[in-house]
């Protein structure tokens, strides 16, 4: 069994944007309003596999504006970032 999650960036009623991660096993969705929720739900699902994903496929709804694709860019390298300095000091 490949244990498979979806992750579609979409905008809602405010036009704030969000992640909406979805496990393709067992068909349960989050939507996460940050990178941090995002980061927490994943492994949180992942959880329940042993921490093995085999396979995060991205998407993005069509309403979802070129800015908003930078901005989330940004936070995922800062984010990043955040994560290889933390291993750099272990």
């Amino acid at each position: 069994m490949s244990v498979i999650f979806t992750s579609t960036i979409k905008i809602d009623e405010n036009k704030s944007w969000y992640i909406e991660l979805k496990d393709m096993v067992d068909e349960r969705v989050e939507n996460c309003i940050d990178l941090e929720e995002y980061a927490q739900k994943v492994e949180e699902f992942g959880a329940d596999y042993g921490g093995q994903i085999d396979k995060v496929n991205w998407y993005k709804d069509d309403n979802v504006p070129p800015h908003v694709m930078d901005e989330i860019r940004v936070l995922m390298a800062e984010q990043q970032e955040k994560i290889e300095a933390e291993k750099k000091s272990e």
